[in-house]
């Protein structure tokens, strides 16, 4: 391998190089000690993709892309923030994305739940809170229709229109007593999406916890999980100590799984992230170790993944999307770096570049050679030589 410049963010550049051993394939059954789901990305279609038309999506390329997670013994987590759900990814598309997968998933035996929101009403709003639960019906309905669990996704709709936490209470409550199967719910922190903040009717995390509480409590037979995606690890454990006997603790903090997976002796996280969209082999195998018993080599397989993790979803977290579709690419899963309403351009070079030599030095990229070939075709769009 050819030593690479990499851009850094002070005008410089540094020497790398690319490595050349990466893992290599892995195909094994679903873990047994936990359940994994990655939340995965959606593959844009460039050449079809247009503000007029609406988001397009390369259905070949991200079907595939679900395929390699199922081969892994990962299960998917469809349609969620990952896949760009409000921001490039609207409803009709998800809904196609949902169906699609869904009956995937059913051919192979893959595990997967899907998003279910209110992102069919206009952003504007505000929107009186029946017409907010009539969307979330919707939804739940289409999810149910295909077959697949549903994960109850925070509203940006019902966080702009709630008065307070009686409103959560209300629409929840409703949506639980009429799911046919249990549900995760899933709160989403601010840092996430900035549109959320004050979910469950305060600002305040201790008081939020209480209701989100309160809503699991009073329907725990309809709630097959929760998924915690506030980055608050010690929050995540006090929660997931008050969880009725049966609700599952799906951890959605990309900063500090290996711990939460791992647990305290007593209790212990599953899992559905979006960082095992990237970390795919090397989560698949942590979970081998999980299911052989081997705490150590758990953590020894999953620790060193913290670093591009933290990379990844950096400030402005909401733009984790680019970095996890940039190694898609350099991982040889799509045929370009692109991204639904253009977000390829949310981060800056000397951020991508530092993703490409932390997922090289995980052994992340299949063809290394390949990596190295984009990345440098990606500097060069910037007129920089590599």
């Amino acid at each position: 391998m050819n030593t690479v410049l990499l851009p850094d963010a002070q005008g410089g550049y540094r020497e790398y190089r690319p490595n050349s051993d990466p893992l290599p394939p892995l195909t094994c059954g679903p873990a047994r000690s936990r359940t994994f789901y990655a939340a995965a990305h959606v593959v844009a279609d460039p050449l079809s993709a247009s503000a007029e038309a609406g988001p397009a999506v390369d259905w070949e390329a991200t079907l595939a892309f679900r395929h390699r997670l199922w081969a892994q013994g990962l299960g998917v987590a469809e349609a969620m923030d990952t896949a760009q759900r409000g921001a490039g990814l609207d409803w009709p598309t998800a809904a196609e994305l949902i169906r699609r997968s869904a009956a995937d998933a059913r051919a192979v035996g893959g595990r997967i739940v899907c998003g279910v929101g209110t992102d069919q009403l206009q952003a504007s709003g505000p929107h009186p809170i029946a017409r907010i639960t009539a969307a979330y019906e919707e939804q739940l309905a289409h999810s149910e229709a295909c077959g697949s669990a549903a994960v109850l996704m925070a509203s940006r709709a019902l966080a702009k229109a709630a008065r307070g936490p009686e409103d959560y209470l209300e629409v929840y409550g409703r949506l639980l007593r009429q799911s046919s199967t249990p549900v995760v719910l899933h709160w989403l922190g601010p840092m996430f999406d900035p549109e959320l903040t004050g979910y469950w009717g305060h600002e305040d995390p201790e008081e939020a916890t209480e209701v989100f509480l309160k809503i699991i409590a009073e329907y725990p037979r309809k709630v097959a999980g929760i998924k915690v995606s506030l980055l608050d690890a010690d929050r995540e454990v006090e929660i997931r100590r008050r969880l009725p006997a049966g609700v599952r603790c799906y951890t959605g903090d990309d900063l500090h799984y290996p711990e939460l997976i791992g647990g305290d002796g007593e209790l212990a996280s599953d899992a559905l992230l979006g960082v095992f969209d990237p970390i795919a082999p090397v989560a698949a195998r942590a979970a081998e170790a999980l299911d052989r018993g081997d705490a150590v080599a758990f953590r020894e397989r999953l620790d060193p993944t913290v670093a591009l993790a933290r990379h990844l979803f950096a400030p402005p977290t909401r733009y984790y999307k680019t970095g996890v579709v940039l190694l898609a690419w350099l991982a040889g899963f799509q045929k370009h770096f692109t991204l639904l309403g253009g977000l390829q351009s949310a981060r800056s070079l000397p951020h991508l570049a530092t993703a490409y030599e932390l997922a090289d030095r995980l052994g992340l990229f299949p063809d290394p050679g390949l990596a190295e070939a984009r990345i440098r075709q990606l500097f060069a769009v910037y007129g920089v030589a590599s």
